[in-house]
């Protein structure tokens, strides 16, 4: 499936970029873009040919529900039914921005988006470049994380070249990517609203505006046969192809406990990848090191995740250990989450 992917620097004119690459999408093509979260592998959500493409150039499972991007609300209603008042009220505080709800859906939309399932999930990004291309494509675009199934995700054009080149038709280089980790994804269909993946909006930051929200997602992959109503909630996602361990716990004894990995691994002759918080960092000796930020600059944390993994498994170490001792509260439900999903092994105190 090899093809010649073409790559658009913002640079080289804005508003040319968003009228050439809508046109691969009205085409039935793939192009990868910059959202607010990560970079996306976009496809003409009311194509079933054009989004299978998707799932080809991924090797995405089938079963793998993507989100639908829009860029106005009117979209929305040719897309969904059944919208409940609270799903507006998130709206008018959250869109554009990383918050997908899922709905009851149209025939309009293709059973490939939705894995057969009655319910989709919408998002408006908020990023100028996403919403240009949605707006000069005229639709709806289908797009989940622009890198192969299973690996971390992409938070710069180099990433997803990296991982897709010669796979998908466009990629648009619009740097990196503000937050870092994938949208909170909120299921609207029940009579309370349920979080099926932590992401960037917090869940207290949800709960101040609609009131109650249940917790609908656990950090381990389902089983063989259960159903996923969200992405992400499925397969194994994030992975390095490095052997990675997570270290979670109280500060001071991740630290403790990642040295004495360290010295185990050294004494193995393996090479050592640190994935740390500054404080942590400060009192770790490994081959390779790379700091996430402070350990209460949870955002920062975020930003940096997916990058730190992918450099720390691009440096020819034999494991990566995690540290896990940030907080979890506001988007640092979605870092831990994500830590949890890409570790081969997870160790507590």
């Amino acid at each position: 499936m090899s093809r010649k992917t073409r790559i658009f620097r913002i640079d080289t004119g804005y508003a040319d970029i968003g009228r050439v690459a809508g046109a691969i999408i009205q085409a039935g093509g793939t192009v990868a873009f910059p959202t607010e979260t990560v970079y996306g592998l976009g496809a003409d959500a009311l194509n079933p040919d054009a989004v299978r493409k998707i799932f080809e150039a991924k090797a995405r499972p089938p079963d793998n529900p993507l989100i639908v991007h829009i860029s106005s609300k009117e979209q929305l209603h040719n897309l969904v039914k059944d919208i409940p008042e609270r799903a507006f009220d998130l709206m008018d505080v959250f869109w554009p921005g990383p918050l997908t709800m899922i709905f009851k859906r149209k025939e309009i939309v293709p059973d490939i988006i939705t894995a057969g399932l009655d319910t989709v999930a919408v998002r408006m990004p908020d990023n100028p470049i996403a919403l240009l291309l949605i707006e000069e494509a005229g639709t709806p675009i289908a797009a989940p994380s622009a890198n192969r199934s299973g690996m971390p995700s992409p938070t710069t054009a180099q990433h997803v070249i990296s991982d897709l080149n010669g796979r998908i038709d466009a990629v648009i280089d619009g740097g990196a990517v503000k937050i870092g980790v994938e949208s909170t994804v909120v299921d609207m269909t029940s009579e309370i609203p349920v979080l099926l993946r932590p992401g960037g909006i917090g869940i207290d930051a949800i709960r101040d505006v609609i009131g109650e929200v249940a917790i609908g997602y656990l950090d381990r992959l389902l089983e063989e046969g259960e159903v996923a109503r969200s992405p992400g909630m499925k397969y194994t996602h994030y992975s390095p192809e490095t052997r990675m361990v997570l270290v979670a716990g109280s500060s001071s004894s991740v630290v403790d406990r990642i040295s004495k990995f360290v010295s185990k691994y050294h004494g193995r002759g393996m090479r050592v990848g640190l994935l740390a918080t500054e404080e942590s960092a400060e009192h770790v000796i490994a081959d390779e090191i790379f700091i996430l930020g402070g350990r209460d600059d949870i955002a920062l944390i975020a930003s940096n995740l997916f990058a730190g993994i992918r450099y720390l498994d691009s440096r020819d170490v034999d494991v990566i250990i995690a540290d896990g001792s940030m907080r979890d509260d506001g988007i640092g439900a979605a870092v831990q989450n994500r830590l949890r999903k890409a570790a081969d092994e997870e160790v507590t105190n």
